[in-house]
């Protein structure tokens, strides 16, 4: 089950930072390279805890859909979601957000588990660990920029 972690630094307050990471529209808006929309659940504006959003986006050349839900959340500390349907056997995602003196550190720490057993752990070894977290980087990238408004 591989795990990814990535933290990153940003010059802002810790619950503009944890707003923004749980904003459906801003969601769309750092990871439009993979036209991702939300078509279900909640689909614009905060998402909360034990609500549900239905993602679509084109990975891989595919177009596919994910539903997640938020299990937890902690304001304005954390949150976790958790897949309840989609093309992963599973994942589980906690968004950790740490007060600096001028800013905040956010952090991910995404597990999932691919689905087809052993032809799954072959996928992560091959591509799809290094593409999950390439893509958990640039979301995060995104979300600074907004954040500092820069």
């Amino acid at each position: 089950m591989p795990t990814i972690k990535y933290q990153i630094y940003i010059n802002a307050p810790i619950e503009h930072c944890f707003d923004l990471a749980r904003n459906i529209d801003i969601h769309t808006q750092t990871v439009q390279h993979t036209k991702e929309k939300a078509i279900g659940g909640v689909t614009s504006g905060l998402i909360e805890e034990r609500e549900t959003v239905t993602w679509e986006a084109v990975h891989f050349g595919i177009k596919q859909r994910l539903t997640a839900q938020i299990i937890e959340m902690k304001k304005p500390d954390y949150f976790v979601d958790v897949m309840v349907k989609g093309a992963f056997h599973s994942f589980h995602h906690t968004h950790q957000f740490v007060k600096k003196q001028d800013g905040t550190l956010m952090v991910d720490i995404f597990h999932y588990k691919s689905p087809l057993g052993p032809i799954g752990v072959l996928a992560d070894k091959l591509f799809l660990e290094k593409y999950m977290e390439r893509f958990i980087i640039f979301r995060s990238k995104e979300l600074k920029k907004i954040a500092e408004g820069s």
